[in-house]
């Protein structure tokens, strides 16, 4: 049995990925479990591929320490389509692109099929990437507040690689540079910021909207995960996926990028192309089927008027025949009686 350790007391607002924390969020679902640990903030995800005995040891900490680990929410179903709606009737302005994805959301595996329409229309794709990145912020930072963690945002902090991976180094040092402390005034500030109204219900900027400018893509600046009190058998599990930047495939349960997505896009349409020259082969069989058996009717049709053309024929000879013959008999008879008379 796993041994219970005392929650070590971090001197500084515990440093979190958002884009991860959506990730786990989006993928935690009935087959797959994600805690937040307390201490540190880093994210278990529990894998059932890993070794039965690994798996074993996990659970065994897990409930040896269950303050310390914090089990991410289940994605429900009624949460998924929820968020769907939402952004069909606040974001999508066409009628009938609006009817097809009330219509896809009604259907097996939703969120997947939702995804590959999106992936066909960009405009609608572009705003579903900011809608959905909003709305799983915010339910992020209500989960947060909710289970009291001390946090910001690693995406939201302007204090470049260095200061940043310097905090987390020291995270449990009372004793630490001048610069770290400085830092750690600034992240209880921002830690502030979290628990405000605003924070749940974020308000559009208002006043004259800014100029448009050609967006210049920055490199985002990711910092290497520092961590010191990770227990030796939750090391399996650590969920630290390269999320560079949130895209579209968060939102899936089945692809775990957008390559995916568009990979399976791809043999869809393939798939889909080649049944549709199938039907058409088939059905192009059924008419040439039909138009031979037709043209043997046709023939038969022809057949059968000769072969009444030809009947008449011989009837009306039969016909000439006997008047002949009658005609012949009579002129005899005629004949007869002139020599009798």
């Amino acid at each position: 049995m796993a041994k219970k350790t005392k929650l070590l007391q971090a001197k500084n607002p515990l440093i979190l990925r958002s884009q991860r924390l959506m990730e786990a969020f989006a993928k935690s679902d009935d087959e797959r479990d994600f805690y937040l640990d307390r201490q540190e903030g880093f994210i278990i995800y529990f894998n059932l591929d890993e070794s039965e005995e690994n798996i074993q040891s996990l659970e065994a900490e897990l409930s040896a320490n269950s303050e310390r680990y914090c089990m991410i929410p289940k994605l429900s179903f009624y949460e998924q389509k929820k968020i769907m709606e939402g952004f069909i009737h606040e974001k999508v302005y066409d009628i009938d692109t609006k009817e097809k994805l009330m219509d896809i959301i009604q259907s097996k595996e939703a969120r997947e099929n939702f995804l590959e329409f999106l992936y066909d229309h960009h405009t609608e794709l572009e705003k579903w990437q900011q809608y959905y990145q909003e709305r799983s912020r915010v339910r992020i930072i209500e989960w947060l507040r909710q289970n009291h963690f001390h946090f910001v945002f690693e995406e939201d902090l302007g204090l470049g690689v260095a200061n940043i991976e310097s905090l987390k180094k020291n995270l449990f040092e009372e004793k630490a540079p001048k610069e770290v402390q400085n830092a750690r005034k600034i992240l209880a500030t921002k830690a502030k910021s979290y628990y405000s109204n605003e924070a749940l219900n974020p308000r559009p900027k208002r006043g004259r909207p800014p100029k448009q400018v050609q967006k210049t893509e920055l490199e985002p600046q990711i910092t290497v995960d520092i961590y010191s009190t990770v227990p030796k058998k939750v090391l399996p599990f650590l969920f630290t996926p390269d999320l560079s930047h949130i895209g579209a495939a968060s939102f899936s349960s089945k692809f775990e990028t957008e390559e995916e997505i568009l990979a399976h896009r791809k043999q869809s349409m393939k798939e889909e192309s080649e049944n549709a020259l199938e039907n058409l082969n088939q059905k192009l069989a059924t008419l040439r089927k039909l138009s031979t058996k037709w043209n043997n009717n046709k023939s038969s049709e022809v057949d059968l008027s000769k072969v009444d053309d030809d009947d008449d024929e011989k009837e009306d000879k039969k016909v000439k025949k006997s008047k002949a013959q009658s005609a012949k008999k009579e002129a005899k008879s005629e004949t007869k009686r002139r020599e009798k008379s």
